[in-house]
């Protein structure tokens, strides 16, 4: 088996790179408090806008921040993607890669304390699946080795 080539060892550093950063502003409380100010939702919408909505009780503020989120795991998928040789349904490996990092993300915050509960776990895995799979789904080929 031939050693990996210059360029696909800096994709994976690259890959490498990005999910720890993220990892870490996952848990880090100043980074949410940075990019979630109180009123973001109200300031860019209006004053209706960040309080609860019908039937389910989600605010925009919080839609924000899941398309954020979802937006950061396409970016952690996209450089994983990178890493990989291409390969046949790769938005579905994607989706299921940047989901257990979205796990294993969720399983670190619950370490530190957070009371977010299984339902809000849930669609933030759910998130991390979906920026895999567009990573997947929409990576060139012609980026790749």
């Amino acid at each position: 088996m031939a050693a990996p080539s210059l360029p696909r060892i800096a994709k994976i550093a690259l890959a490498l790179v990005v999910a720890a950063g993220f990892f870490i502003l996952a848990l880090s409380g100043e980074a949410y408090h940075e990019t979630s100010p109180a009123h973001v939702a109200t300031t860019i919408f209006g004053s209706g806008a960040g309080r609860l909505g019908d039937p389910f009780g989600i605010s925009l503020h919080v839609l924000l921040r899941k398309a954020y989120s979802i937006a950061a795991f396409a970016l952690v998928g996209l450089t994983a993607e990178l890493a990989f040789p291409v390969r046949r349904r790769a938005a579905l490996w994607m989706a299921l890669l940047v989901g257990a990092y979205s796990a294993a993300i969720e399983y670190a915050q619950y370490l530190r304390g957070s009371e977010e509960g299984p339902i809000w776990n849930a669609i933030d895995v759910a998130c991390g699946a979906i920026g895999g799979w567009i990573a997947g789904r929409f990576t060139p080929k012609r980026w790749k080795d």
